[in-house]
């Protein structure tokens, strides 16, 4: 989840933190990233994309009216604003302030699909 986020939905009138609605990682811009990314973590993990997180239900559940603000009014890359799916290529440990590093696919790239 983009760490500007926070700040617009703050605006809107929601004070969502970082953790709040189930995201891991902040601060990267991962939904710009292509299929098949994977994000080292730490000494040792490992995550890589497989899709856009679409919002649902229960971001309203958890703010009434949270959902309208992570779903873009206009026509830009991406429709959502909520994140990103991935499955663990490699587990470990991870701590607030570890390091993140992306790593690209080779050859030809696709956008991230929605899920």
């Amino acid at each position: 989840m983009p760490s500007e986020l926070f700040a617009t939905v703050r605006e809107a009138g929601y004070d969502i933190g970082p953790g709040q609605l189930g995201e891991n990682i902040t601060g990267l811009d991962l939904e710009k990233m292509p299929l098949g990314t994977r994000i080292e973590l730490g000494p040792t993990a490992v995550v890589e994309l497989t899709g856009l997180r679409t919002p649902c239900v229960l971001i309203d559940r958890f703010r009434t009216g949270l959902k309208r603000q992570v779903v873009s009014s206009a026509k830009t890359d991406p429709a959502f604003r909520c994140g990103v799916l991935g499955v663990v290529r490699a587990g470990g440990q991870v701590a607030a302030g570890d390091l993140a590093r992306a790593i690209l696919p080779d050859g030809c790239q696709k956008r991230l699909p929605s899920l």
